[in-house]
C-alpha cells in the first residue's frame, strides 16, 4: 500500500476518533439527521394553505385590523374605482370599498361553512351508527333513504330545503348541511360495521359488555376518524355551496356582505368593472382550494 494510501487512511479514523471523542457529537448528528428529516417532510402547498386560512380566520375574527372602512356605507363619488393603493380591491356601484365588503364577509361565509358540516356530521353519523349498529329492517330503511337523499344533485338538495327554511345564511347552511347528511351517514355506517366485526369488539362482548356499553368505548371512537376527515373535506365544498347560494340570492340579503352575493352584485358591471366578480370569486377558489389542500393532507396523514 503506498504512502498517500496510508496517510488518508490514517486521516479518516483521526476524524472518526474525534468526532466520537467529543461528547456532544452523536447528539449534534442525531439532531441534525431529525431536522433535515422534518424539514423534508414540510410542504410548501400544505404550508402556504395553511396560511390563506389563517388569514382568511383572522378576517373573520377582527376584520377592523385589515381594513378602517365601512363595508357597507358607500361614496358616491368614489363608484366604481378601479384597484389602487386606496381601494385595492376597487369599489363598487355605490361607492362601496370591495376589499372591507370582502373581509367582513369572511364571517358569513366561514360561520356558514361550520354550520354546514355541524349539520352534516351530526346528523349523518347518528343515521350511520344507527343503521350499522341495529342493522336488520332498520338498516334497511335508512340506507334506502340514504340511497334517495344520494341520487339527487347537493345543491339542488339544498335548495329544495332552503325553500322550507327561507332565505339567509343560516337557513342556507343548515340546508348544505341537509344535504350531505347522507354522504356522512353512508361513511359512518360502513365504518361501524368494519369496526363491529373486529376481534377486540367480541371480546368486549364475550366479557359481558353491554350492547351501549361497546358502543360508546369501543365502536364509536374507532371508526370516527374517516369520518372526521370527510368533515375536514366537506368544509371546502360548503363554502362554495354557501357561496352558490348566495349568488342565487338565496343567502345573505343584501347590503350584508358576503362572497356569493357580492360576485352577483358585480355580474351587470362586469364589462366595465372586472374587478367587482374577479376579485371576490378569486378569494372563494382560493380559500376551497386551501381548505381542500388541508383535508387532503389530513387524510394522507391519517392512512400513515
Amino acid at each position: 500500500m503506498s504512502t498517500q494510501t496510508l496517510a488518508g487512511v490514517g486521516g479518516l479514523v483521526d476524524d472518526a476518533a474525534s468526532v466520537h471523542a467529543h461528547p456532544d457529537a452523536p447528539a449534534l448528528t442525531s439532531r441534525g439527521i431529525h431536522r433535515r428529516a422534518r424539514l423534508r417532510r414540510i410542504r410548501p402547498g400544505v404550508v402556504l394553505a395553511w396560511g390563506v386560512l389563517a388569514i382568511v380566520v383572522a378576517w373573520a375574527i377582527a376584520p377592523g385590523l385589515f381594513t378602517p372602512l365601512d363595508p357597507i356605507a358607500g361614496d358616491a363619488a368614489a363608484a366604481l374605482q378601479a384597484p389602487s393603493a386606496l381601494h385595492p380591491f376597487g369599489t363598487d356601484a355605490t361607492g362601496r370599498d370591495m376589499f372591507a365588503r370582502v373581509v367582513h364577509g369572511a364571517v358569513q361565509s366561514l360561520s356558514g361553512a361550520l354550520v354546514a358540516v355541524a349539520v352534516g356530521l351530526v346528523g349523518g353519523t347518528l343515521l350511520g351508527v344507527v343503521a350499522g349498529s341495529l342493522g336488520g329492517f332498520v338498516d334497511d330503511v335508512l340506507m334506502r333513504v340514504v340511497d334517495v337523499l344520494l341520487a339527487i344533485p347537493g345543491l339542488l338538495l339544498a335548495l329544495s330545503f332552503i325553500i322550507i327554511l327561507g332565505f339567509g345564511t343560516v337557513q342556507a347552511a343548515i340546508a348544505v348541511g341537509i344535504g350531505s347528511i347522507a354522504s356522512f351517514a353512508r361513511l359512518s355506517r360502513s365504518e361501524v360495521l368494519r369496526v363491529r366485526g373486529a376481534d377486540y369488539v367480541e371480546a368486549a362482548y364475550a366479557s359481558g359488555g353491554g350492547f351501549w356499553t361497546v358502543l360508546r368505548r369501543h365502536i364509536l371512537p374507532n371508526s370516527l376518524t374517516p369520518v372526521l376527515a370527510l368533515a375536514a373535506l366537506n368544509f371546502g365544498a360548503a363554502i362554495l355551496a354557501i357561496s352558490a347560494l348566495g349568488f342565487l340570492g338565496y343567502g345573505a340579503p343584501p347590503p350584508i356582505p358576503e362572497w356569493g352575493l357580492m360576485i352577483a352584485e358585480g355580474r351587470n358591471y362586469i364589462a366595465t368593472a372586472w374587478w367587482l366578480t374577479t376579485l371576490p370569486g378569486l378569494v372563494v377558489v382560493v380559500v376551497v382550494l386551501s381548505a381542500n389542500r388541508l383535508s387532503a393532507a389530513a387524510a394522507e396523514r391519517g392512512r400513515r
